[in-house]
C-alpha cells in the first residue's frame, strides 16, 4: 500500500521498536495528525480471547469523560410515552414500525447509535441483518435496550462509546479528537483501558492484552508498553 509524504514524516516520529508508555504515545499521536482535518484518535486493542466461545466475548460500553468530540445521531425505537420520552432527551430520531420500511428498502442509515425499550425489540429484530453487520444493533449489555431511555440518551450524547471484539479478536474504539489535550486524551484512554481492564473474561487462558495501539485517523500506530497499561 503506498503512503503519502505526510504519513511518511509522521511515521519517522515513531520508533518501531519502542514500546511507549500512554503520555508519550499520545504526545507523538498528536503531532503525527497533520491531516487537514481534525483526526480521530483510536486505540486498538488486541486480546488473547476467543470470541467464538461466549465465555470469552468481551462487549461492553463507556462513558468518556471528555466524550469522542464526535456528534453522535441517536435513532430510538419507543411507542407512546416513551417515545416523547426519547424526543425531549434529545434523540435525533423517534420511531416504531414504520421505520422499518424505510431503512429496509430505502438504505435509510442516517444515525450512528440505535436505542430500543424493550418492548420494541421484536420489531428492531427484523433489521437484524442489516444493523447487525454494522454494529448498530441495540444490546441491553452497552445500555441501548432499556426503558431508561433518558439516561440512555444523555450518556450517548455526553461521549458514550461501545468496545466489543472484532473477528479478529480486536476491539477497535475511538477515544477523541487530535485537537483534544494530551489530558484530555490520557483521561478518555484510561477510562476505556479500566472498562476493558475490568471486561476481562474469567476464561481467557494466557495473556489478557497482547498489543495496544493508540493511532490517529491517518497517522503511524504508537504500540504501548501493555506491561505497564496493566498495573
Amino acid at each position: 500500500m503506498k503512503r503519502g509524504k505526510r504519513y511518511a514524516e509522521a511515521a519517522k516520529l515513531v520508533d518501531r521498536m519502542n514500546l511507549y508508555d500512554t503520555a508519550e504515545a499520545i504526545s507523538i499521536v498528536k503531532k503525527a495528525a497533520v491531516a487537514k482535518f481534525d483526526e480521530t484518535v483510536e486505540a486498538h486493542i488486541r486480546t488473547g480471547c476467543d470470541g467464538r466461545h461466549a465465555d470469552q466475548q468481551i462487549r461492553g460500553a463507556v462513558v468518556l469523560p471528555h466524550g469522542t468530540g464526535k456528534t453522535v445521531r441517536i435513532l430510538v425505537f419507543a411507542k407512546g410515552a416513551k417515545a416523547d420520552e426519547a424526543q425531549a432527551a434529545g434523540a435525533d430520531y423517534v420511531g416504531a414500525e414504520e421505520l422499518i420500511p424505510r431503512i429496509q428498502n430505502e438504505g435509510w442509515l442516517d444515525f450512528d447509535v440505535v436505542v430500543a425499550t424493550p418492548d420494541m425489540m421484536g420489531v428492531v429484530g427484523r433489521l437484524g441483518r442489516i444493523l447487525g453487520p454494522k454494529g448498530l444493533m441495540p444490546n441491553p449489555k452497552a445500555g441501548t435496550v432499556t426503558m431508561d431511555v433518558t439516561k440512555a440518551i444523555n450518556d450517548i450524547k455526553a461521549g458514550k462509546i461501545e468496545y466489543r471484539l472484532d473477528k479478529t479478536n480486536i476491539i477497535h474504539v475511538p477515544v477523541g479528537k487530535a485537537s483534544f489535550t494530551e489530558e484530555q486524551l490520557a483521561d478518555n484512554f484510561q477510562t476505556l483501558m479500566d472498562a476493558i481492564l475490568k471486561a476481562k473474561p474469567a476464561a481467557v487462558k494466557g495473556a489478557y492484552l497482547k498489543s495496544v495501539t493508540l493511532t490517529s485517523t491517518m497517522g503511524p500506530g504508537v504500540k504501548l508498553n501493555v506491561g505497564r497499561l496493566m498495573n
